[in-house]
């Protein structure tokens, strides 16, 4: 070898070392913040649920971004696929390490803001089959073209617990393309489009009318989703689709029907606290999307489809509705569903969700939660926090294998760990022991007639005059009424437990060819105080010109259309009172009560109408955990 190939392999060996030696460096620099912040953060679980992890609870590391997902449909029809504004929130360490994480998603169109006031409601004062006055004020919602992010609702519960959050604009909404539907299959399709994103199924962009693409490499494919009223709807209306990577969903007062919200057994009945309201109402409550883009989505629907279809002349069922109804496409749910409501929701009756959950019942993992208040109330955070922690990380914590119900009972004080009250576990909701007792009014109502087990051995034809002017809660109380008629059973001297749908069969006649029937269940003696556990059991509405089709009680959808009252022709119908379970405390008496016009929920005709009830064929089905024998005894009678 001579001296210059000497040269030659020093001078190379001094390279490579100095190559390798950058290359050691750098490599050290890229894992340096990893090597500081030691082993690798991951989700932890205690007793079943995902606990905080201190890594993920640093809001100022966490990623945040936001993005449009195009959807499948053109609701607005400008010959364009909307596309939804959505928000993520999610852990540093998703960026910058290995973690994938499943997403806690809620979507809603009211996260832009919402028209105020009542000037969107319907004067309700006007004759039963009569067009109403029109409906001509239509608040514009203020429109903000920077809004940065759609949401932060539960991003600090769920972030810190390794879980990604996601929120999205409803259709119509915010900075969300498209058009408002209120409940029509954008509904459905728009949270799918989302969680089709999730699983790189379907395309998100940086910008609303942008090519440059964003994608979900940080999620795992799994998604649960939650919310409360609309925001509730919206996960079963994306789980009604059976899209893939959608396991759980808390549904929390849902609306599950549009007809059932606003109408009732052929009748117009208005969401409590909302008298007047209807869906056109509720698309002016929403409409927040670009100013821009609101004449042409008004000319569809709120002045178009709604206005064609929506019928609050007669209050029938129809196409439209049909088409707003969940009920149909409850057969392709697959996810588990942990399903909460109020016994004594006025808004969303409580019936919207269990006629969802008595359709899936033993097709999916099934819990249903029941609290005596109102609208809203989620189930406790535990409940919760196990459910998603089951089945977007599959950690077996049992919860899907326990008791199928769970119901907060009249009066709980609550627990020392907050105002969430202790929910008492039952094997299923309806109790499986109830069984119906079958009562008959008897003579008396307009003070207080017999309500008992075996009729009155004479049959008698009793009569109320319809009078808007008192509420169900004056009729009631009051001692004698010629606007009302009420049959109460002797008082009880144990606890009765009503678990169930109760359900009515009236025979009646009227003096005119249209009436609201209104028929409560209430407790006497009638306790002062606001609507609730200690003075009212349930309540029902239904449209006596729909007879024909009330034959049976059950999830009204009949397409036959009502048809005037003959004066003096007695029909007879029968239908459900809306869900309950509820003790009845001794010392109190269970008692139906009839009347027509409901102040609080129905239209305003002028006062006169007269009904006339048939005793002898009208019967309350009552829904008694222990049946027939329990009553007795609690009727002191066993």
């Amino acid at each position: 070898m001579n001296i210059q190939q000497v040269h030659r392999n020093r001078a190379n060996h001094y390279n490579g070392g100095v190559s390798r030696t950058v290359l050691f460096l750098s490599f050290i620099a890229a894992i340096a913040p990893a090597l500081a912040q030691g082993p690798s953060a991951g989700p932890t679980f205690v007793d079943g649920q995902a606990q905080i992890v201190p890594e993920f609870a640093k809001p100022e590391e966490w990623i945040r971004e936001r993005l449009w997902v195009e959807t499948e449909f053109d609701s607005d029809r400008d010959g364009k696929k909307d596309r939804v504004h959505v928000d993520v929130t999610r852990q540093r360490q998703t960026e910058t390490g290995s973690l994938r994480v499943p997403v806690i998603y809620e979507s809603s169109p009211y996260f832009a803001g919402t028209a105020g006031g009542r000037s969107i409601l319907w004067d309700v004062r006007h004759e039963l089959g009569e067009e109403p006055p029109p409906r001509t004020s239509h608040p514009e919602i203020k429109f903000n073209p920077d809004r940065k992010a759609v949401s932060n609702s539960l991003v600090s519960t769920w972030v810190p617990r390794g879980f990604a959050v996601v929120h999205s604009d409803a259709p119509g909404t915010g900075l969300s393309g498209g058009s408002p539907t209120v409940g029509g299959d954008p509904e459905r399709l728009a949270p799918k489009a989302v969680i089709d994103w999730l699983n790189g199924r379907a395309k998100g962009y940086t910008t609303y009318e942008g090519t440059e693409e964003i994608k979900a490499t940080w999620c795992t494919g799994k998604v649960g989703m939650i919310g409360t009223s609309y925001n509730g709807t919206l996960p079963i209306a994306a789980a009604t689709t059976g899209v893939q990577g959608l396991e759980a969903i808390v549904p929390v007062a849902p609306n599950t029907s549009y007809y059932h919200y606003y109408r009732s057994n052929g009748l117009v009945r208005h969401p409590g606290g909302w008298l007047g309201e209807d869906i056109d109402s509720l698309y002016d409550f929403i409409h927040s999307a670009d100013p821009v883009r609101r004449p042409r989505n008004d000319a569809l629907y709120r002045d178009g489809e709604f206005a064609k279809g929506r019928d609050r002349r007669t209050g029938d069922y129809n196409a439209f509705w049909a088409e707003r109804d969940l009920l149909p496409y409850a057969g392709k749910i697959k996810c588990a569903v942990l399903m909460a409501h109020a016994f004594n929701d006025w808004n969303v009756v409580p019936e919207h969700s269990v006629r969802i959950s008595q359709a899936i019942k033993g097709k999916v993992p099934l819990v249903q939660y029941f609290h005596q208040g109102g609208h809203g109330g989620d189930p406790p955070f535990e409940m919760v926090n196990k459910w998603f922690t089951r089945f977007l990380y599959g950690v077996q914590n049992g919860i899907e294998t326990g008791p199928k119900a769970y119901i907060v009972r009249e009066k709980d004080p609550g627990t020392p760990r907050g105002p969430q009250p202790t929910p008492t576990p039952y094997a299923d909701y309806p109790n499986p022991d109830a069984a119906p007792v079958i009562l008959a009014p008897s003579a008396g109502g307009r003070e207080i007639g017999g309500l008992a087990t075996k009729p009155a051995g004479k049959q008698v034809q009793e009569e109320l005059v319809d009078d808007v002017t008192f509420d169900a809660a004056s009729l009631a109380k009051a001692a004698e009424s010629p606007n009302r008629l009420i049959y109460a059973t002797s008082e009880l001297t144990a606890p009765v437990h009503i678990s169930g749908t109760a359900q009515v069969t009236i025979r009646l006649s009227s003096n005119t060819p249209a009436a609201n029937l209104s028929v409560y269940l209430v407790l006497l003696p009638w306790f002062e105080g606001p609507i609730g556990t200690s003075n009212l059991i349930t309540r029902g509405w239904a449209d006596p010109q729909n007879a024909r089709s009330l034959t049976a009680g059950g999830s009204y959808h009949s397409m036959e259309k009502g048809t005037p009252l003959e004066p003096g022709k007695f029909v007879t119908m029968t239908f459900d009172l809306q869900p309950d379970d509820q003790f009845i405390p001794a010392g109190k008496r269970i008692a139906l009560m009839v009347l027509s016009s409901d102040r609080d929920f129905t239209i305003w005709p002028k006062p006169g109408t007269k009904l006339t009830i048939d005793l002898g064929e009208t019967r309350l089905r009552l829904p008694v955990v222990g049946g027939e024998k329990a009553f007795a005894q609690a009727l002191g009678r066993g």
